[in-house]
């Protein structure tokens, strides 16, 4: 089984070459990989040999083709409708962000209980009342939810998206959302995030003190 810890820095891999292949780079060694990602070229060809290796000896790899197979393995070769559900600044935020699109997931509905948002547009589709969640998902094939909502609102609703057939779940709440195995959850706790931060800033101000 390949470690969380190789899946993790698949989508930076795969950041790293979409701006090289931007740029033109037709092929590229894991020692200068390595020196543009601040990763050692060992931990590359580790990573990359979990999954066949991709290169050839002496040749490094091809930018396109290496590109090409990790978006396989991040499942970006296929289409994912997702549907964000709190359309508060956040919610909004995600809405209206366009990498979406072109990683292949597709943007299909966002929902809220607010009167004072319902019927606002991001870009180009309005905000429903969530009590229409439900009737949604069932005439939609929507594969991920995003929760951008306060905690106290996430555990319920994460129990209709499951119901409503979601296998995957990108959570923003500050919660932990008690799902089925089958389903997934990518939590994204922002504080958390700042707080490690915080830390690791804290320790550089001892040293130079």
């Amino acid at each position: 089984m390949i470690s969380q810890a190789v899946i993790g820095r698949l989508p930076r891999y795969y950041r790293y070459l979409g701006d090289l292949k931007d740029d033109g780079v037709e092929r590229i060694s894991s020692q200068e990989l390595s020196e543009l990602m601040h990763v050692t070229a060992s931990q590359i060809r580790q990573d990359f040999n979990n999954f066949g290796g991709f290169g050839q000896q002496g040749y490094g790899y091809n930018v396109e083709y290496l590109y090409g197979e990790i978006g396989k393995l991040l499942g970006l070769d296929k289409k994912h409708n997702f549907v964000i559900v709190g359309a508060g600044n956040l919610g909004r935020a995600l809405g209206n962000y366009l990498n979406f699109e072109r990683r292949g997931f597709i943007f299909k509905g966002i929902f809220d209980k607010d009167p004072a948002i319902i019927g606002r547009e991001v870009r180009g589709i309005k905000v429903r009342d969530i009590s229409e969640l439900d009737e949604f998902l069932a005439e939609n094939d929507v594969d991920i939810a995003v929760i951008t909502l306060p905690k106290t609102n996430a555990v319920d609703i994460a129990d209709r998206l499951v119901k409503g057939g979601i296998r995957a779940i990108w959570n923003f709440a500050h919660v932990d959302l008690p799902v089925p195995s089958d389903v997934l959850v990518e939590n994204v706790h922002l504080s958390d995030s700042l707080m490690k931060l915080s830390y690791n800033l804290s320790q550089i101000q001892k040293e130079e003190k």
